[in-house]
C-alpha cells in the first residue's frame, strides 16, 4: 500500500476540478474569437479568473493566467531590482539578490519592503512570513489553498498562485497583481490576459484551477486543515519521543499545517527519501524542483545550518485524505530506519 506524503511538491486532482475540466474540455472555441464558439470560451475563462479572485481574496485585482508559478515570477521579476533572501524559490531567486537576512527559525528580515520580495510560506519548512505592507511580490503558491489568505490585505503588490498546489492541474498559475501595477508583457504576439501574457489561454486549465481554489476554500471553512494540523502535531511528538537528537526546522515559527521538516545531522536526505520510498510512502528531500539535485538544502543553509545537517534534511508534507494511521504508520517506519542509522553509525565509530 502506497502513502503519499508529499503534498508541498503536488496534489492529487480534486474531483471538483477534473470534472470542471471535462466539462470545458466540450467548449472547444478560441477565447479570442468573436463568434458563438469564442464567446463561451471566453465565458469559461472569465469566470474562473473572477473565482479565483474570489478565492484568493483578490477582488479588484488582476488575475494573469500563466503557465505556472514559475512563469509568473518571470513575469513579476523580470527587469526589476528586488531584494530576497535565500529561502526563496530557485524560480523567484533566479531573478532577484539575495540580500534579505535570515534567522535560525527561517524569518526573513525585511528592510525596505517596496524593492523586496517575501514568500508567504516556504515550501520545505512551511515557515510562516509576515508580509509588511507595499511588498513587491510574494510567492503565495504553498499558502494559498492551506491557510486563510486574502490577496488585497497582505498588502503586497502582486502575488504568485499554481493549481496543482490546491487540487488543480498542472501547467496552469497566474500571476495576481494590484490594479495599477506596471507588468510589461515577457511572451509577446497577441494581446491576451490584458496585454500582459501573449498566447492563446489554457481554457480548460483554467476551469480546473478556479473548481479546486473553490474547493479548497470550502475545506478551509470546513475546518479540515485544523485536523491535518493536529496530525502533523502528533507526528512530530512521535518522532521526537523515539529521535530526541532529531531536529524539526523551524519548530518555533508559525508554519503550514501540514509541513513538517526533519533532519537527522549525517543520515543523508536523500537517503532517507530512498528508504521511505521502498517502505511505501512518497516524501521528498526538499523542493520538487530540486530534489533530483544531490546537494545540501539552501533554503536550511541559508537559515544557518551546517552543511551535514542541511544534507540531512527530509520533508513530510500532509494532505486533506492524510489519515492519524499513515501518519503513524509513517512514523514507526521511519524510527526502524533511524535505528539502523544508529547502529551503522556507532559500527563506524
Amino acid at each position: 500500500m502506497r502513502t503519499y506524503l508529499d503534498h508541498n511538491a503536488t496534489t492529487p486532482m480534486r474531483p471538483e476540478a477534473r470534472d470542471a475540466m471535462i466539462a470545458a474540455m466540450d467548449i472547444f472555441g478560441n477565447p479570442s474569437s468573436v463568434h458563438s464558439e469564442g464567446r463561451k470560451a471566453k465565458s469559461i475563462l472569465e469566470r474562473a479568473r473572477g473565482d479565483i479572485a474570489s478565492a484568493f481574496g483578490a477582488d479588484g485585482a488582476d488575475v494573469i493566467f500563466t503557465s505556472s508559478a514559475t512563469e509568473s515570477a518571470a513575469l513579476a521579476l523580470s527587469g526589476r531590482k528586488l531584494m530576497a533572501a535565500g529561502i526563496e524559490h530557485d524560480a523567484v531567486n533566479a531573478w532577484t539578490q539575495n540580500d534579505l537576512s535570515v534567522d535560525a527559525q527561517g524569518l526573513v528580515g525585511i528592510g525596505n519592503p517596496v524593492v523586496s520580495c517575501v514568500q508567504l510560506a516556504n515550501s520545505e519548512t512551511g515557515v510562516l512570513q509576515e508580509l509588511q505592507d507595499g511588498v513587491a511580490v510574494s510567492d503565495m503558491t504553498q499558502a494559498f489553498g492551506k491557510l486563510p489568505v486574502a490577496f488585497n490585505w497582505t498588502g503586497a503588490q502582486m502575488a504568485l498562485i499554481s493549481a496543482h498546489k490546491l487540487g488543480g492541474p498542472k501547467g496552469i498559475g497566474a500571476l495576481v497583481v494590484k490594479r495599477g501595477t506596471d507588468v510589461p508583457a515577457q511572451l509577446l504576439g497577441g494581446g491576451q490576459e490584458m496585454g500582459r501574457r501573449a498566447g492563446t489561454e489554457n481554457v480548460i486549465g483554467a476551469a480546473g484551477f478556479a473548481a479546486a481554489a473553490k474547493a479548497a476554500v470550502q475545506d478551509l471553512a470546513d475546518g479540515v486543515w485544523d485536523r491535518v494540523a493536529h496530525l502533523r502535531d502528533m507526528l512530530e511528538e512521535r518522532l521526537i519521543a523515539g529521535a530526541p537528537e532529531a531536529i524539526i526546522v523551524g519548530k518555533e515559527a508559525k508554519r503550514l499545517p501540514n509541513t513538517t521538516a526533519i533532519a537527522v545531522a549525517g543520515w543523508k536526505g536523500e537517503t532517507q527519501v530512498m528508504q521511505m520510498d521502498l517502505a511505501g510512502f512518497a516524501i521528498s528531500a526538499g523542493s520538487a524542483c530540486s530534489s533530483g539535485k544531490v546537494r545540501a538544502s539552501k533554503v536550511l543553509t541559508a537559515m544557518g545550518f551546517d552543511e551535514m545537517t542541511a544534507a540531512s534534511a527530509i520533508r513530510v508534507s500532509l494532505g486533506p485524505q492524510t489519515s492519524e494511521q499513515d501518519v503513524m504508520r509513517f512514523a514507526d517506519k521511519w524510527l526502524t530506519q533511524m535505528n539502523k542509522h544508529r547502529a551503522s553509525a556507532r559500527q563506524k565509530d
